[in-house]
Formats: structure tokens, C-alpha cells, sequence
């Protein structure tokens, strides 16, 4: 393990040997290294003062800005342990988490400017290396947010000497990440250990120009960008302004591999790293590091971190036999402590680690991710024990439907979930593309990658996928996504009967994106237009060698009609 390390010690190393550096600039202004200390260190003075002791709950309540980044390091220096609140949660979850963490004082610029003129003169403590720096809140699968205390030295490990990210002191970070989001402490702790500058981007949610504009603009080296926010970047063709770039992570969900494929091409000189890992390990446990096309498969998540071991256990607590899947157990210097008030859940999900002969024992975290360890030994991420869907009886990973998706040439996103209809349980798979595919298309590109079972059932576009404050994909809302229903009109429901009805109904519905289709409705009262109508008899020729004339389909708008002369050109041949 190298050096144990507190946030604060590796801190005053950098003030030591680069005090007039640049540390942070950000809309509001721009410290140097001495003077970003002195601030801190003038704040935590008046923080003791207000009653910060070692190990408090410091909540922070502030937008990204230079004031919020003195207040983090002012909390540390305090002794204290910083909790992050996010601006956007609604105020019952915030009041939960306040609750539970058992905080006692929460920073708000009010608070700040009251305490301005407060003389801070308080002696600071010395903070250990097992110290608690900050408690980040995680959504749990139980609904209820766990609160997880990660120490200084799970920091260390992060940024200090790390092989797979190593950072120079001529390094710009952006902060973007929501504070209360862990990918923030890489972005924050990464360059002000390191000696490099913290680039704070402005307080409002950026598009992709902005993020583009500002990578530019401010000679950003490296950006940490969460799965659902790349996968924006790269279909909006933001890249180019990103050359500059020395490091691009992406993670913290799935990375489809047509996007990863687009952004190794127009990036040539960048690193793309993916980086894997749940906050109870403190950002990253594994990272892979892309050198060429994806292609088909699964972008790996590489190996474990500096600091960090990797298992692959079955139920019993047993290593998975070589290139088979088994649940993803993590060890080494950056786990937390556990979580906040919660010992029996800490005690469930932290178990003793039967593989490492540590002094005292070492602990390993059981992530509920499904990996597996390919032959070139990068690991492989499969799936979350708790996210497998079960359809008529099969095992379906999600995920792995959508990377097959994603092979399309016309796919930019995709996210596949379960739903229910007419009390069964179906597959259905939401896309992101220019045009409208159809169901046809989709299961035939899809019967050629996955099994029967893990072909869904049905298919909506969308402009782009819904994303959760996280940026992750919001799939709870999909689930409650149904394609929309048969409108009112001015004939009733008759079901399809022959092959060429049932083939032209499920065409019509899917050109449509509306649920059925009845063979006596008609295509302009279903909202079909001239160039949709252009478009099915092109799938007619396909599909029948029958050329149908545009005119002959506004004439007999209804699928009875043109199943008729279908059939009728058939008896005719």
C-alpha cells in the first residue's frame, strides 16, 4: 500500500512547494494554493468556534462556486466530516438525510457572511488517516438513502500515486459533478493534492456546448463525465472542442460501445478510461483504459485500482471459476467505514475478507454487481444481482440487450426494461435514433446477437433517454412508459387476421408508435402522414415485390384494403 495520507497533510504538501500556483478558479474568482489555504484555514477556525470537533457532521449547502470548494477544505481542516447536500432534492429527502447523518451545523452562504467577521482563531486539530472526510448518500435499492462515511485515506488511494489516472501538477480538472455525486471527490481531491488547478464550472446545469465551450475555453486536461451525460456529448458531436484532453473518464452506468467507438475516433489524442465502481469503495475500483475500437461485445471496466483487490465470489463465498460470472467483492485501502447509524446493513454488506491474511483483518464490500474475468484478465461488468429481470421464467440482464441495440448502425442509445401488459411481463426496449425503426428491423438486427427470450416485445422512440439527477438512466420512469393506445376514431377495433393483416398492423404501429392498430382504421386518422405513407409501401415492395402506388394507398387507407390488393395481386400472378 503507498503512503497513508490525510486529505489535509497531502494538501499543505502542495501549499509547501507551490504556494503562488493557481488552485482554483471559478465564476466568482481565483485562488492560488497560499491563498486557498489561508481562506480555509481562516473558516475552520470559525467553524470550531460554532462547535466543529472532530468527526461532526458539517453539512454544506452551497452552489459550485470558490466559496464551496474553502468551505470543503475548511470542514477538514476542522476536523470535521463534510456532507454535501445536492440543490436539486426535494426538501423531505434533504430533511432524512440532515436526520440521519446527525448533522449539527449547515453551511449556507448566509451562514458564511454571518460569520465573517468572527475572529478564527481556534486551534485546528490533527486529523488521522482513518478520519471520516465525508458522508455521501447513496440511493438504496430499499428506497431509503444510506448514508456512506468514507475516511482520508480512501482518498489517498483515490488520487495519490494512482497507476491508471496519474495526475501531473500541470493538470486542469472541471468540477461538474453534483457535489453530493462521489465522482465530485475525484474532481475536487484529484488536482488540489496533486498540485495541478480546479477549474469550478458555473452553479447552472450546463448542455453540451457549455461543457464543450468551457473544456476549451479553460485548457481542461481531464473530465470525468457520467455514462447518460457522454453518451450526450458524443450523439450532440460536442467532441471536437475536447482535443485538448488528456483524460476522459466516463462511467458510473453502462458505456455503449458505438459511443465509446465514435469518441476514440474523434479523440485520438485523448485517454479514455472507464471507470467502475460503487461509492462504498470511494469512486473508482476498477478502471479500463480503451487503446482501440470496441466494436461488438461490452466495453470492460479493466482492473482494480492502486490500493484496491477484486474477487469474483458465488453465493457460498466462493471464487467463480476462470471466465464464468459471479458477484463483483471489492478490498483494499479505498473502502469506507461503512454507513451512518446503520451497523446491521454495514455488517451485511462489509464482510470480513477471507482471502487477504491482513493484521486486524481485512474487510471486502459485496457491490451486488454480477462481472466476469475475460482471458486478457480485464474484468467485465454484467449486470446488478438485483437488476436481473425475470420474463416467463428466463433471466434477462438488461444490459445486455441494450449493447446488442446499440450495434445498430442507426442506434445512438437505448435502455431496455420490464413492464407489465395485460397482467404478463414483457421486455420493452425504449431507442434513440433520427428515424423511427421498425419492430421488424429491430428483432431481426436483435435475433442475431440474444436468444428468443431476450428479444422485447415492444419498441418506442425516443429523442433522448430520461436521466435521473445522477445521471444515470431514470428507469423507473420507462417502466411507466407504455406505448400510447388506439386514439378515438371513427371505426371500431376489428383485429388483423391473415399474415399479410397481422405484418401490416405491426408495420402501421410501429411507424405510428401507437399500441394496435385495427384493419378497418385509417392511416390519416391515425396521424399517419405522406411521407410515412411513402414509407410503408417502400416496406410492401420490400417485403411482397409489389410496387403500390402512393395513389392507390390514399384511395384505400386501411390495412383490409391493402391486405385486399395484396392478396388479389397474389391470385393474379
Amino acid at each position: 500500500m503507498h503512503h497513508a495520507s490525510t486529505i489535509t497533510a497531502a494538501f499543505a504538501r502542495q501549499v509547501a512547494a507551490r504556494p503562488d500556483a493557481v488552485a482554483v478558479s471559478a465564476p466568482d474568482g481565483t485562488l492560488s494554493y497560499a491563498e486557498l489555504d489561508a481562506r480555509a484555514g481562516l473558516l475552520a477556525g470559525r467553524l470550531r468556534g460554532l462547535g466543529v470537533v472532530p468527526e461532526a457532521r458539517v453539512a454544506v449547502d452551497l452552489p459550485r462556486s470558490v466559496h464551496l470548494v474553502v468551505t470543503l477544505l475548511a470542514v477538514l481542516k476542522a476536523g470535521g466530516c463534510y456532507l454535501a447536500l445536492d440543490p436539486q432534492q426535494p426538501e423531505e429527502r434533504r430533511a432524512l438525510v440532515l436526520k440521519d447523518a446527525g448533522v449539527q451545523l449547515v453551511v449556507t452562504p448566509e451562514l458564511l457572511a454571518a460569520t465573517a467577521e468572527a475572529p478564527g482563531t481556534a486551534p485546528l486539530p490533527e486529523s488521522v488517516p482513518e478520519s471520516t472526510a465525508y458522508v455521501a448518500y447513496t440511493s438504496g435499492s430499499t428506497g431509503t438513502p444510506k448514508g456512506v462515511c468514507v475516511p482520508h485515506r480512501a482518498v489517498a488511494r483515490l488520487v495519490l500515486e494512482q497507476e491508471l489516472l496519474p495526475i501531473r501538477p500541470d493538470d486542469v480538472f472541471l468540477l461538474l459533478a453534483p457535489m453530493a455525486f462521489d465522482a465530485s471527490t475525484l474532481e475536487l481531491w484529484g488536482p488540489l493534492l496533486n498540485g495541478a488547478r480546479l477549474v469550478v464550472a458555473p452553479p447552472e446545469d450546463l448542455s453540451s456546448a457549455d461543457i464543450e465551450e468551457l473544456v476549451h475555453r479553460e485548457g481542461v486536461t481531464t473530465l470525468w463525465l457520467t455514462a447518460g451525460l457522454f453518451h450526450s456529448v458524443v450523439a450532440a458531436h460536442r467532441l471536437r472542442g475536447m482535443r485538448g484532453l488528456r483524460h476522459l473518464i466516463a462511467g458510473g452506468d453502462v458505456l455503449s460501445t458505438a459511443h465509446v467507438d465514435r469518441a476514440l475516433r474523434e479523440l485520438p489524442d485523448t485517454r479514455l478510461v472507464n471507470g467502475y465502481g460503487p461509492t462504498e469503495n470511494t469512486t473508482f475500483t476498477a478502471c479500463h483504459v480503451l487503446t482501440g475500437p470496441v466494436g461488438e461485445g461490452r466495453v470492460p471496466i479493466g482492473v482494480p485500482v492502486t490500493g484496491t483487490t477484486v474477487h469474483l465470489l458465488d453465493d457460498q463465498l466462493r471464487p467463480v471459476p476462470e471466465g464464468r460470472a459471479g458477484e463483483l467483492y471489492t478490498g483494499g485501502a479505498g473502502l469506507a467505514h461503512g454507513y451512518q447509524c446503520d451497523p446491521a446493513l454495514t455488517a451485511a454488506r462489509f464482510l470480513p475478507d477471507p482471502f487477504t491474511p491482513a493484521p486486524g483483518g481485512g474487510r471486502l464490500y459485496r457491490t451486488g454487481d454480477v462481472a466476469r474475468r475475460r482471458p486478457d484478465g480485464a474484468l467485465e461488468f454484467l449486470g446488478r444481482t438485483d437488476a436481473q429481470l425475470k420474463v416467463r421464467g428466463f433471466r434477462v440482464e438488461p444490459n445486455e440487450i441494450e449493447a446488442a441495440l446499440c450495434t445498430h448502425p442507426e442506434i445512438d442509445d437505448a435502455a431496455v426494461v420490464a413492464q407489465r401488459s395485460h397482467g404478463e411481463r414483457i421486455l420493452a426496449a425504449f431507442y434513440v435514433t433520427e428515424r423511427t425503426l421498425t419492430t421488424a428491423e429491430l428483432r431481426a438486427h436483435l435475433a442475431a446477437l440474444v436468444p428468443r427470450y431476450m428479444i422485447p416485445a415492444v419498441y418506442l422512440r425516443l429523442d433522448e433517454l430520461p436521466l435521473k439527477g445522477s445521471g444515470k438512466v431514470d428507469r423507473a420512469r420507462l417502466a411507466a412508459t407504455t406505448m400510447p393506445g388506439r386514439p378515438e376514431l371513427s371505426t371500431d377495433y376489428r383485429a388483423p387476421g391473415g399474415e399479410h393483416e397481422r405484418w401490416l398492423a405491426e408495420l402501421w404501429a410501429d411507424l405510428l408508435q401507437i399500441d394496435e392498430v385495427g384493419v378497418d382504421d385509417d392511416f390519416f386518422e391515425l396521424g399517419g402522414h405522406s411521407l410515412m405513407a411513402t414509407r410503408i409501401t417502400v416496406e410492401i415492395d420490400e417485403r411482397y415485390g409489389r410496387a403500390v402506388a402512393p395513389v392507390a394507398f390514399y384511395e384505400h387507407p386501411t390495412i383490409a384494403e391493402l391486405a385486399g390488393m395484396l392478396t388479389a395481386g397474389e391470385e393474379n400472378q
